[in-house]
């Protein structure tokens, strides 16, 4: 038994700081608790509205799936609930398979859930979570980047008080072409109100007359929506401004989330499936990535295979418990560090609070306008839509650039689980690319050392009856006619050629294609009574290699330096030329 225990200890990491939990700890994490809550009730609210569900089930996904995330996830402040992107995913997934709202459709949400839940768990459970991480970072910025593009355009119904739709902006710009004179004036005045309360409150706080006079206003701009939530409550009761035309969030079931297995079929399951893969990459790419982000900040450690299956069973819980698809949130995670967390009983406590406002609260949100909601979100997300890293990763790279624009444009064009395909495969055949178009140099030998550089960039020496080349990658069937191309036209300018000396120092492995052609590449030579010869091949290469008839048949020999191979192989030094 005191075998198994590490190994439980391991599966449960809310057992290592349960132990050395303290009374200190207790009150920072009540603190960060009660500072969280205050985004999460009217972030939760508007993100499923976001997701086409009601209301309560903002809050729903903010009790279990933190809970379990605290007893098995590694991060210490990371806050799992319902976040925009994947509340506008779960929209896009359902809408056009079931009208929005209906019970057919909040039982699709749960199943969406359970079913990102499974997926995430079994890439968990068979160490499967480095797959997900090989969508490449620009990618997924220009995905965050074009969501968050289009769900601040989805808000903008809710503001003039029209069904425009907004699952691309084409969409969107014939839709409010189509309804623009229908725009419900006292809607936008409202709404346009509480996004400059948002906007410019917080900065006034955040000025030095206001901080020298009453102190820190830190927790009083994280509260700010719960505030606007308030003042827009009061506001409708005493006003009566629902006689204008204000919608409001309507009547709210209190109680407990109802614990149940949503119904299912195969049909169902295999419909909803590619959505619900969708779903699991982003909310595990996201969640890891702010979850890594604090941990180095905390300097603790953190293992993606135990995220993923601590996100999955999170999930599984959203979706037994009447909830959507949930991650790990940023703005929260954030404001959760910032805000003192020690522990993951910060995000119990929270969920504890949300308990307490489902059972006893759900009345006074009742009179809440949806204008207001949707103002949080669009001032919350509006942050992301950011064009810089556009800019920035073209100067860098062309590929990733393309790859971005491309994403991009799928997304904001067709579709959000379309586009992020697109960027996907984009992405991969950019790579595919890049290997098949190696650098290959002709190197020489630098003055006074050992080293040989590009003969294209560096004053070096050369010997005649010697050609050196250098391929920055490994060599495989994407890219051995390119490096055969390139040796071709070598010795095809160079009449007094004798030996052909590859420098391998940057090959990490050759497959079976690219052997055969250095195998064909070394009979070809040879009739031209030209010898090859590799230098620096590292150790896994040589182990292949060893199996292989090329070393039987090699014209050349394999010289541990590159050094080595030109000394020898030279006849004087004075061969050389600058």
């Amino acid at each position: 038994m005191s075998d198994l225990k590490p190994h439980i200890l391991q599966k449960f990491p809310a057992w290592q700081w349960l132990q050395h939990y303290s009374p200190v700890k207790f009150k920072s994490d009540v603190l960060a608790s009660l500072i969280v809550i205050a985004m999460l009730v009217p972030q939760g609210m508007a993100y499923s509205m976001l997701a086409g569900l009601p209301p309560i089930m903002g809050l729903y996904a903010s009790i279990l799936p933190m809970i379990v995330y605290a007893l098995i996830g590694g991060s210490s402040t990371l806050s799992i609930g319902p976040v925009a992107i994947i509340s506008m995913m779960t929209f896009a997934t359902l809408n056009p398979l079931f009208e929005v709202g209906s019970p057919v459709y909040i039982e699709a949400a749960t199943l969406l859930a359970l079913m990102v839940g499974l997926i995430s768990l079994l890439l968990g459970v068979l160490r499967f979570g480095f797959l997900i991480q090989l969508i490449s970072h620009p990618v997924i910025k220009s995905f965050i980047i074009a969501s968050a593009l289009l769900i601040a355009l989805g808000q903008f119904k809710f503001l003039v008080d029209v069904p425009l739709k907004a699952n691309n902006i084409p969409e969107f710009v014939l839709s409010l072409w189509e309804y623009l004179s229908l725009t419900h004036i006292a809607s936008l005045i409202f709404g346009v109100l509480a996004i400059l309360f948002l906007i410019y409150v917080p900065k006034i706080l955040a000025t030095q007359s206001i901080q020298s006079r009453f102190g820190s206003t830190a927790f009083l701009s994280k509260a700010l929506p719960l505030i606007l939530v308030v003042i827009s409550i009061a506001s409708v009761m005493l006003f009566d401004l629902q006689n204008v035309g204000i919608k409001t969030v309507g009547e709210i079931p209190s109680g407990f989330p109802p614990l149940s297995f949503p119904h299912w079929n195969w049909e169902l399951v295999q419909t909803l499936l590619p959505g619900a893969t969708m779903i699991a990459m982003i909310s595990f790419v996201e969640s890891l990535s702010i979850a890594q982000a604090t941990a180095l900040q905390q300097r603790s450690q953190l293992n993606s295979n135990q995220e993923l299956i601590a996100l999955g069973l999170a999930n599984l819980s959203a979706g037994v418990s009447s909830a959507f698809p949930v991650t790990g949130s940023l703005s929260r995670t954030v404001v959760n560090a910032d805000a003192g967390a020690k522990t993951p009983m910060a995000g119990v406590l929270s969920s504890l609070l949300i308990i307490i406002v489902s059972l006893y609260f759900t009345g006074f949100f009742q009179d809440l306008p949806l204008v207001i909601l949707a103002a949080t979100i669009i001032v919350s997300i509006w942050k992301l839509v950011d064009f810089k890293p556009f800019v920035d990763t073209w100067r860098y790279s062309k590929a990733d650039g393309i790859a971005m624009w491309v994403t991009f444009f799928g997304v904001v064009c067709i579709d959000i689980s379309t586009g992020l395909i697109i960027g996907i495969i984009s992405t991969f055949i950019l790579l595919l690319w890049r290997i098949s178009r190696p650098h290959i140099a002709v190197i020489g030998l630098v003055e006074g050392t050992q080293h040989f550089r590009n003969v294209q960039r560096h004053h070096v020496y050369t010997a005649p009856h010697i050609l050196s080349l250098r391929i920055d990658e490994n060599i495989s069937f994407l890219n051995a006619n390119t490096l055969k191309g390139f040796l071709i036209n070598e010795v095809s300018e160079n009449i007094d050629l004798e030996h052909v000396v590859i420098n391998c120092s940057s090959v990490s492995s050759i497959d079976l294609s690219a052997l055969e052609m250095l195998e064909d590449l070394n009979a070809e030579l040879s009739k031209l009574d030209i010898r090859l010869h590799f230098s620096e091949v590292k150790g896994p290469v040589m182990d292949k290699l060893q199996h292989s008839k090329l070393l039987t048949h090699l014209s050349g020999q394999i010289f541990l330096t590159h050094y080595q191979a030109i000394t020898e192989l030279a006849t004087a030094s004075s061969e050389y030329q600058i």
